[in-house]
């Protein structure tokens, strides 16, 4: 098991981010492939309304994901800071300590979401059509909430040691149980949207358990009685670098939720053809999140150990294989988006023709665009790895006044197509931000090391 952890403090940046990134991407892949076939089946064995009631749930199941996303990867910088300083007492410390924290913020999220679940649904102009159905899906999704906490605790502790292998068979063996049981609870069965929804809270189950048994085996994480004593500074500390990235995680998709019930009110085939380019987003994206986990893993590190210069090297290669990745990807998705979105709109339903030319269009606008999203993800993640959860934040901030400017304008002169510029117009107000307060970082921090290094000498 120690073989899968990586010291990125030493060896070539391009191939350690590289190598980093690329089992990542495979198991977002997976983690991607599992939501995607929800939607498929749903909209092939349901109909058009059960896409539509899908849809309606996506930002969220977002927000929640977000949320944990956002907390565990705030834990995860000391963490990787602790490993890259060689300071591994320090860091069983921190690992125990985030697990305390996620634990506690877990049960109160768990009952807070289902009391808020119907009034946010209702919120957002559900439309009444669809309100029963996506009801059902939030309770399901949020019943498992815990689970989700849990699996993004352990994957963040794996990355930040280096290990991206472990979440890459997690979510590998996660996509095949959801798969089945997709097929099994929906087609066979007949339990509609209420069988997508387990079958996802289950193969989120056993992703959980496959990194908790892989984290025991660490010896690196061997617990003492010590580490488990509560700790309030370090509590506070991890709070203090957790809860801006899970804020900003939160006022992103809440922007998101703001920009669905304007979108809920075009109509069902609207919502319908969105829902399946959203579904589609996931797959856009991915390779720029694997890009993000690596960068703030390869940063926090080398910041850890005080290699500044390494972290220039490395956010450089990073930026430029980020550019080619988003690129070809681009490329791909504007030639198959026929073939990609009918993937999730049954041809025979009503209403189908519609759906398929609002989902084709705004993945067309999405894919152009995409090499804003990939720079976002890396800038975004250095800044994290440094120990900066403020800037982020703010970006957050930035994407939300974005999306909810060009959500509320944009249709009075370009219609519903004017919403699909939403999500862009919020990746270019967040890395306006984001890449010279990086610079500004990048130069203080290696000025420091300079200064640190004379009065050594």
């Amino acid at each position: 098991m120690e073989s899968r952890v990586t010291d990125m403090t030493s060896g070539k940046p391009s191939k350690l981010i590289l190598k980093f990134a690329l089992p990542l991407m495979l198991g977002g892949v997976f983690q991607h492939l599992y939501t995607v076939v929800d939607a498929a089946i749903v909209g092939q064995f349901c109909g058009v309304n059960s896409l539509a009631a899908l849809g309606s749930t996506d930002w969220l199941v977002w927000f929640c994901l977000g949320f944990c996303v956002g907390l565990t990867q705030g834990f995860a910088i000391l963490i990787a800071q602790h490993f890259g300083a060689k300071e591994y007492r320090l860091l069983r410390k921190s690992v125990a300590m985030s697990i305390v924290l996620a634990a506690a913020i877990a049960v109160v999220m768990s009952v807070l979401l289902q009391i808020l679940a119907e009034p946010v649904l209702r919120l957002l102009n559900t439309d009444p059509a669809v309100l029963d159905e996506a009801l059902l899906y939030l309770r399901i999704s949020y019943g498992g909430f815990a689970v989700v906490m849990a699996y993004n605790l352990l994957a963040s502790v794996l990355r930040s040691l280096g290990d991206g292998t472990t979440p890459l068979v997690a979510m590998g063996v996660a996509c095949a149980v959801n798969i089945g049981l997709d097929l099994l609870f929906v087609a066979a069965f007949h339990w509609g949207i209420g069988g997508a929804a387990g079958a996802t809270v289950t193969a989120q189950l056993v992703s959980c358990l496959y990194c908790a048994y892989r984290f025991r085996k660490l010896s690196l994480l061997k617990f003492s009685k010590e580490d488990w004593r509560l700790d309030r500074p370090l509590l506070k500390k991890l709070f203090s670098l957790g809860s801006p990235l899970a804020v900003q995680n939160m006022v992103i998709h809440i922007g998101g939720m703001v920009l669905q019930s304007i979108i809920n009110t075009y109509g069902v085939a609207f919502l319908a053809g969105f829902t399946a380019t959203n579904k589609l987003y996931g797959a856009l994206e991915l390779a720029a999140i694997a890009f993000g986990y690596s960068i703030a893993t390869y940063t926090g590190q080398n910041m850890g150990a005080e290699k500044i210069k390494r972290i220039k090297k490395g956010i450089r290669a990073a930026t430029v294989l980020a550019i080619a990745t988003s690129l070809a990807i681009t490329a791909l998705a504007l030639i198959f988006s026929r073939p990609l979105t009918s993937l999730f709109i049954n041809a025979g339903s009503e209403n189908a023709q519609e759906a398929l030319q609002v989902a084709m269009s705004y993945l067309a606008v999405l894919a152009v665009f995409l090499p804003i999203l990939y720079l976002l993800n890396i800038y975004r993640s250095a800044l994290q790895g440094l120990g900066d959860t403020i800037t982020p934040f703010l970006s957050g901030m930035m994407e939300l006044a974005m999306r909810l400017a060009c959500a509320f304008t944009l249709p009075m002169f370009l219609g519903g197509e004017g919403l699909f510029l939403a999500e862009p117009a919020a990746w270019l107000g967040a890395i306006i931000l984001l890449v010279p307060v990086y610079f500004i970082r990048e130069r203080k921090y290696l000025n420091l090391m300079v200064d640190r290094s004379a009065e050594a000498d």
